[in-house]
């Protein structure tokens, strides 16, 4: 077997990975950079480009793993595009979305390549889309090779899977994003067990050192309680949440804690891309009752679309829950535009609910919270922080030492490393060592090709 890591960045960002087994040429995800604009918001795509793809599986719909899918797939017009049930539905609701954000970065950055992709290249996906049920293996045959693809529920979000590719016996997984941990809205992951060849694993959390006193349910009943807290101090709560996944587990959270009386009744307030998002869900639960999660939890919330005026400083003019994206409170977005007229009042609450890049709005404000004020870049707006501001752990990712445990298990003679920063690679590169003398821990340079 042969790989190349074509992220370029060497962390979370434009995942995507080539692999040759035997005949076979297959690319694992194709995602977009959220931090970078133009081609270095890309995959490597070039290190392949005289290369003919057979084959490209979809692991799940986030745009670091999805976002330039439409770019390569019109590349490789001959390449079936395999992936889940769920995926089929989400991947091009997304990508309609992503069109309609680089349209606007055009604008904002003076962009005249922007958008890499249009709606008829959405399209041209959407006709090579293949779906493959989780746990059911699947035979592709190329000239004298033959594989095996099998997908196994990862958890992270609904339709995520880690990819299982049988040759010649022997096993190579690509774990893809990965929670043990149930959520309320889905069931936590199923890797495939016992001994693998050769395991691609995620590293997200690796510089994340768990606290044990810490746990998805502790943190949701934390979270109840600070929302109980803000309302009944007279104020507003925002909850940024990501628009796959996050908003809708926020949702059931807080119908189950209101049905509890854990929560004062108070108007719901949403907006963005995962508010459509839950008609989805509602398709796939009812097809594949792989998610649990309702649609009537919209209407028993009574959940109103956000109000459109809001001026920086000045409160929104009705008390209630905010539960908008983005989740990193990314500029320009729903989010990002409440804070600024709830941060400066006393009484409100902002909720952070994962994982904030360093550099976004979210991460600086979370890094700043007990300074004196806030700078809101694009509004051009410098805010009092007089509202709290609070973390909590619902993370869509295992913690650094379920999957070293993980990887442990399987008896990998080489374990390749993906999908996290320096820091997080460095921990595994270490720990994994330490824990498998025998095999081969690789931290891929980007672009290289590896035979493993």
């Amino acid at each position: 077997m042969k790989l190349i890591d074509l992220n370029r960045h060497r962390e979370i960002g434009a995942n995507s990975h080539f692999i040759q087994i035997g005949d076979f040429n297959i690319l694992v995800d194709a995602g977009l950079h959220p931090k970078h604009l133009g081609k270095e918001a890309l995959p490597a795509f070039e290190e392949i480009e005289d290369i003919d793809l057979d084959l490209i599986v979809l692991t799940h719909c986030h745009l670091d793993h999805l976002g330039s899918l439409p770019i390569i797939a019109t590349r490789h017009p001959q390449a079936s595009i395999v992936t889940s049930f769920p995926n089929t539905l989400l991947a091009l609701r997304m990508l309609r979305n992503s069109v309609n954000v680089m349209k606007r970065q055009r604008e904002e950055h003076g962009l005249v390549d922007y958008p890499l992709f249009l709606h008829r290249d959405i399209g041209h996906v959407n006709k090579r889309l293949v779906v493959q049920r989780f746990k059911r293996g699947e035979i592709y045959t190329k000239g004298s090779t033959q594989i095996e693809i099998i997908l196994h529920p990862s958890g992270h979000v609904v339709g995520a899977a880690s990819i299982e590719l049988v040759h010649n016996h022997r096993r190579i997984v690509f774990s893809g994003d990965v929670l043990f941990e149930a959520q309320h809205t889905l069931q936590g992951a199923q890797l495939p067990k016992g001994h693998i060849d050769t395991l691609i694993l995620e590293t997200t959390r690796g510089a994340t050192a768990p606290c044990p006193h810490k746990n998805r349910a502790s943190e949701t009943n934390r979270l109840i309680d600070k929302i109980a807290e803000i309302l009944n101090r007279g104020g507003s709560c925002l909850i940024p949440v990501f628009a796959l996944g996050r908003m809708q587990e926020i949702f059931k959270i807080l119908y189950e804690a209101r049905n509890s009386s854990r929560v004062p009744r108070a108007p719901v307030s949403a907006a963005g891309l995962g508010m459509d998002l839950c008609k989805y869900f509602e398709k796939i639960r009812q097809k594949t009752h792989l998610i649990d999660f309702d649609d009537k939890i919209i209407d028993k919330l009574n959940i109103k679309i956000l109000e459109p005026n809001l001026r920086p400083g000045r409160n929104v003019s009705q008390q209630g829950i905010y539960i908008v994206s983005s989740g990193m409170m990314v500029e320009h977005t729903p989010s990002y535009k409440l804070a600024a007229s709830l941060l400066p009042h006393q009484k409100n609450g902002l909720c952070f609910v994962g994982y904030c890049d360093p550099d976004t709005p979210g991460g600086k404000l979370l890094a700043g919270r007990n300074d004196s004020h806030f700078f809101f870049k694009a509004m051009d707006y410098r805010a009092r922080i007089e509202a709290s501001i609070d973390l909590f752990e619902l993370s869509g990712h295992a913690t650094r030492e379920e999957l070293a445990d993980y990887a442990e298990q399987s008896g990998a003679r080489s374990v390749i490393l993906a999908h996290g920063d320096e820091k997080a690679r460095h921990w595994f590169s270490k720990r994994l060592a330490e824990r498998m003398p025998q095999a081969s821990i690789i931290d891929p340079e980007p672009s290289v090709f590896y035979k493993i």
